[in-house]
């Protein structure tokens, strides 16, 4: 069984989708700047800087943030949104904010490019669309002096502007979510897993730093309607902070799960556990929770008792053969679960792990629904990994389990998972 990872040899065509329309809006509005020119040019080179500054200032971001770029973020909806500038009417439109986006990026992108890295495509193709719906829905309506009439200039204008954020947030989540699915394929080949549950976790998350993000967009729209373009530095200040403390809270988390992962290898290099055994059922434990509806939260949960389930074996005298603990008697595969559990607890992480780790051994009805899956998945590759089973032979094995042993569920969204990038044996890559 190969770990999930990202997609590799051919690109999904909803991903696909997604980059052409962010190339094609990227191309028009550039054609548009060019061939017009640029209205107030003042305001583009400081909303411009502002992306920039933003994008430049996430580097040595923790990976897998949802936003590494707050700053960059709210400037953009900042540009997408602006009206008055200093009480006067700005006159730049929907194309001219994305080229300013655009050049934002690409000269944020030259320092990467100089260090031999390369710019996440799909994280710019969703800012380039995301801001542009933005953008196409306020402007046009802006400019032609409809919002004014509509909306005043009052409280009602900024409730206006709020709903555009609404509109433009669940945008991005729809986007976001499409883009985690594509990467989410796996073995590599296939169809993607559902987009539901991505797309649930994605909304979920719009409760986290996208409010922030969001709100502080308006914010600064609304000061430079006021005070001009003196308020941008003004009040990029305190996201400016709030960015420094979120980069190192995402630290903390990174380096919280790589000691997670060096202590799971434990096992592999004293022997009790065939190598990248704990990696592959973290992998494929955590696309079985997904394909249930496991939350982002709960998600974790389960990858770290994955990571983990086998530190019991550590306790005992002499290995099990290959590690395969599915094939133990009842009561000490149960004895090495709670071993497994209180060294868990030792260590401080988060107790509702060790009580996954305690509980894999139990009958599924009294089982977590994250035990449930560890206990499968595990189970899984200890039968793959013996050699006369394949794939196959494993999930009928799992199948006539059912009845105590493994959730029905569980080994049929395992069967879905494993379906869709077609059954390998384990242990192979």
């Amino acid at each position: 069984m190969k770990p999930i990872r990202p997609w590799r040899g051919h690109t999904p065509p909803a991903l696909l989708a997604v980059r052409a329309a962010a190339l094609v809006l990227t191309l028009a509005a550039l054609a548009h700047t060019l061939g017009h020119g640029l209205t107030e040019p003042g305001h583009a080179l400081a909303f411009g800087l502002l992306v920039a500054f933003g994008e430049l200032a996430r580097r040595g971001g923790a990976p897998g943030e949802r936003e590494p770029a707050p700053l960059a973020a709210a400037g953009a909806l900042a540009y997408a949104l602006l009206g008055d500038s200093a009480g006067e009417p700005t006159g730049h439109g929907p194309l001219q904010v994305v080229t300013v986006v655009v050049a934002a990026q690409l000269v944020a992108a030259v320092p990467q490019l100089a260090r031999g890295g390369g710019p996440d495509l799909d994280r710019a193709a969703r800012r380039v669309l995301t801001v542009g719906f933005a953008a196409v829905c306020f402007q046009p309506l802006y400019n032609s002096g409809q919002a004014v009439r509509w909306f005043g200039e009052g409280l009602h204008f900024a409730l206006f502007l709020l709903g555009l954020l609404a509109l433009t947030a669940v945008c991005d989540a729809l986007l976001a979510a499409l883009v985690a699915r594509c990467r989410a394929l796996p073995y590599g080949t296939g169809t993607p897993p559902p987009y539901g549950p991505f797309l649930g976790e994605e909304l979920r998350a719009l409760a986290g730093i996208g409010p922030a993000v969001g709100a502080s967009g308006v914010v600064l729209a609304l000061g430079a309607a006021v005070a001009g373009l003196w308020a941008l530095p003004v009040l990029c200040v305190p996201l400016l902070l709030t960015q420094v403390s979120f980069r190192r809270y995402a630290a903390v988390r990174t380096t919280y799960r790589q000691t997670i992962a060096s202590l799971a290898r434990a096992t592999e290099i004293a022997g009790y556990t065939p190598p990248g055994h704990a990696r592959r059922v973290a992998a494929l434990a955590t696309a079985v929770g997904r394909e249930l509806g496991l939350t982002g939260a709960q998600l974790t949960v389960l990858e770290y008792a994955a990571l983990m389930h086998d530190i019991g074996q550590l306790s005992l005298l002499d290995p099990v053969a290959d590690g395969a603990t599915a094939r133990l008697p009842a009561a000490d595969q149960r004895r090495i679960a709670l071993l497994g559990g209180a060294v868990v607890r030792r260590t401080g992480v988060d107790p509702q792990v060790a009580a996954v780790v305690e509980q894999q051994a139990d009958p599924y009805r009294e089982q977590l629904p994250a035990a449930r899956i560890v206990r499968t998945v595990n189970a899984y590759d200890d039968l793959c990994g013996e050699g006369a089973d394949g794939p196959l032979e494993a999930l009928e094995q799992l199948r006539l389990s059912t009845g105590h042993e493994h959730q029905p569920q569980v080994v049929e969204a395992l069967a879905r998972v494993l379906g869709r990038g077609g059954l390998t044996r384990a242990g192979a890559g």
